[in-house]
């Protein structure tokens, strides 16, 4: 893995404007991590993409990871901080692929999985098309996933089994808000809080960039090869 340059953190968020949170995610990956570059991320377990999105946010933006939400029943605002260092060194065993239950396997759920269901708003229906897309067998999945009716007790059952053999696949933060007292647990989309960071960054340096640009006539190039030091001191000086 290697860290992300200024210049190339411009780069990476140019090309990834208007794609898909997904893609933007697995553009982020082969960014930072080059010699999977001959591979497809996107059939990588989900624990596996996560995992290098969570090694990617700790090299270029340190371990804590923070953020907020909204409380789903009032809408107070509630923060959160989550240790990258710790879910990075969570054990993913990779011989654990393919999961069985009642005669049945599935194998791990991966990022084309996701963006094949994208388009789903009600979570309860997306479940069970993830699960059919999962499925190798005894009818091994195709563009056209088998259609099987799945019980709550299955979709239950399976879903805890698959999370269980990938435990970095979903991340789940815990709230409990302190105005109303409501609990609810809610997930943590790395590749959408990623490429935030990396957007917020990138839109940062452009300020920077057209500020002393403005001031001084200095190309991008040169802007951005100064030390965060000096140009902080530049700016402060424009900006005085």
């Amino acid at each position: 893995m290697r860290a992300l340059t200024q210049a190339d953190c411009l780069v990476l968020w140019e090309s990834g404007q208007g794609l898909h949170p997904i893609d933007q995610g697995l553009l982020a990956v082969n960014a930072v991590f080059p010699e999977t570059r001959d591979e497809s991320v996107a059939d990588w377990p989900l624990g596996r993409r996560n995992r290098a999105l969570v090694e990617l946010y700790c090299a270029n933006f340190g371990s804590k990871l923070s953020g907020w939400t909204s409380c789903r029943q009032c809408g107070e605002k509630l923060e959160f901080a989550a240790d990258g260092k710790t879910m990075a060194q969570i054990a993913l065993d990779n011989s654990a692929a393919v999961v069985s239950d009642s005669g049945r396997s599935f194998r791990l759920p991966t990022s084309r999985d996701l963006a094949r269901i994208a388009a789903e708003s009600n979570a309860s229906a997306a479940v069970p098309l993830l699960l059919n897309l999962c499925l190798v067998s005894p009818q091994a999945s195709s563009d056209l996933a088998p259609s099987i009716d799945w019980s709550d007790e299955e979709l239950d059952r399976i879903g805890n089994r698959l999370a269980q053999a990938d435990p970095l696949a979903e991340i789940l933060l815990d709230f409990e808000c302190p105005v109303c007292k409501e609990s609810f647990t809610e997930a943590l989309d790395l590749a959408s809080f990623v490429w935030s960071e990396l957007e917020g960054r990138a839109r940062r340096l452009l300020f920077d960039v057209h500020s002393l640009a403005s001031a001084y006539g200095w190309s991008e190039a040169e802007i951005l090869s100064l030390s965060q030091q000096r140009r902080n001191f530049y700016l402060k000086q424009v900006q005085s």
